[in-house]
């Protein structure tokens, strides 16, 4: 019997589909990339954007009319809003949050499927799934938020989808890659930005014991994966959930970049996303002593704006990022900056969108995802009007796509004529080629046809450059193999 699986969203979604993948191939599933050879069809929802929103009504209104022909069970999990879930219950036959995903096994016995493991020992095999840490005392809360306006707009709203993470974290990932993996960190938020439906998700902040981290992060570094990315909400606040039971971020970013110093093994560290309110001098000053945290950051900014930024409830002015982007450029001056810009928010003016769009010349960002604001029931910003109209979101952000193509375009011709150490991805569409990414994650194609450098670190030399990529020639003589 075979399994379909999708997944919508950021990459801790991606990350946590690599964990319901394991819970289905324990119970004897195997994967199939097509629906109609699946028994089960399974997607890892996102309900922070809309339009990835409408991607999970689009295809269970079509599994739903494949039950006219074959016996299925669908389930939906990941980012749901209350809103939403209520829903998908009519829709789907399984709906549960990620923290449950360990007694997957169970609800589909309980649904009446048999699986080819026979599920006879469901309750052995959960804890297969999941070694159970010693048992400790969960005490189970409504959470209030912090201000008036961070109301949530369903009534009743409980702030705690992710009650049982830590049993979640325990089910080892089936990665998807053989040299690339994430770790997840912590989950949740606490920030409550009017616009962002995440705490209602995900939940509060919660943060994963470091040693856990760690001892994954070995293990994935012993195996070979050569880039290994740090997931969370908001990552550099880990640890502030657990002041005097647990290592804050730069601490855990130095034990990481020490493992790194004292293991002999080739790999880069990256982490998505910090906040910047919880961002921090001694974060860079970390990554710049140890070379296996790698010169890439990425801080969401979301407008260049000072009011838009007090109505977003970002809790930083561009005062604060603007230190924390000066820190970045004094301790790591090759590092590459991306980030994250919604266009349209509620009430932004034709000068307020113009401060966004002048800090694209006064960052240069190598790298930046634009949205178009749109709408998330839950969020407090749902209660306000949408009074940007669509044709206006539209030109503010092809205005900022052009900018970033402009200023990237600029960076990569700088890269003209230099050897740089990219890691090979697979192939590229272009035929002959392969697809590799810098350090910075400047995306890099080169001629080959060999797919032994799939995986590995190799030097290219950049000699053309093109907006938000470069194009290079394979050095072959210093074709680093780490295997």
């Amino acid at each position: 019997m075979k399994y379909h699986l999708i997944s919508l969203g950021c990459q801790m979604n991606l990350s946590d589909t690599e964990r319901v993948k394991t819970v289905m191939h324990k119970m004897g599933f195997s994967e199939t990339d097509h629906e109609d050879e699946a028994s089960i069809l399974g997607i890892i929802a996102c309900s922070v954007r809309q339009k990835a929103i409408d991607k999970v009504y689009s295809r269970i209104y079509k599994w739903n009319k494949m039950k006219n022909r074959k016996s299925l069970l669908t389930f939906v999990s990941g980012c749901i809003l209350p809103s939403d879930k209520e829903q998908f219950l009519k829709l789907f036959d399984l709906v549960f949050p990620m923290s449950e995903l360990p007694d997957l096994p169970i609800m589909i016995s309980q649904y009446g499927i048999v699986t080819p493991a026979g599920l006879q020992h469901l309750e052995s095999e959960r804890e297969t799934l999941m070694p159970k840490p010693e048992a400790l005392e969960k005490e189970q809360k409504t959470l209030l938020l912090p201000f008036e306006t961070n109301k949530p707009a369903v009534a009743g709203l409980k702030l705690n989808p992710a009650a049982g993470i830590d049993e979640f974290w325990h089910v080892e990932p089936t990665y998807t890659s053989g040299f690339e993996a994430f770790i997840p960190i912590q989950n949740g938020c606490d920030k409550f930005c009017t616009f962002c439906a995440v705490p209602y998700t995900r939940g509060r902040e919660v943060s994963r014991p470091s040693v856990e981290i760690l001892n994954e992060l070995s293990n994935l570094v012993e195996k070979g994966f050569k880039s290994i990315t740090l997931l969370g909400q908001n990552v550099n606040s880990y640890g502030l959930d657990k002041k005097g039971e647990e290592i804050d971020f730069p601490e855990l970013l130095r034990k990481i970049g020490q493992y790194g110093q004292n293991s002999g093994k080739d790999f880069w560290v990256y982490f998505t996303s910090p906040h910047p309110r919880d961002m921090t001098d001694e974060v860079i000053e970390v990554i710049s002593l140890y070379p296996v945290l790698a010169n890439q950051i990425h801080l969401p900014v979301q407008s260049g704006d000072d009011g838009v930024l007090l109505r977003m409830n970002r809790k930083h002015s561009m005062e604060k990022y603007r230190h924390i982007v000066g820190t970045i450029r004094r301790l790591l001056p090759n590092a590459t900056l991306f980030t994250d810009i919604i266009v349209g928010f509620t009430g932004e003016t034709d000068e307020q969108f113009e401060s966004t769009r002048k800090i694209m010349a006064e960052f240069q960002y190598n790298m930046a995802y634009i949205a178009q604001y749109s709408v998330r029931p839950g969020a407090a910003s749902s209660r306000w009007a949408d009074d940007i109209p669509k044709e206006v979101k539209k030109e503010r952000y092809h205005l900022l796509t052009n900018e970033l193509t402009k200023y990237s375009f600029e960076y990569n011709k700088t890269l003209v004529g230099k050897s740089m150490r990219v890691l090979v991805r697979g192939r590229d569409r272009k035929e002959g080629y392969l697809s590799a990414h810098t350090e910075g994650k400047i995306v890099t194609r080169f001629a080959s046809d060999n797919d032994d450098h799939i995986g590995q670190f190799v030097d290219v030399k950049i000699m053309g450059a093109a907006p938000l990529s470069v194009e290079g020639k394979l050095v072959h003589q210093e074709i680093l193999q780490t295997q």
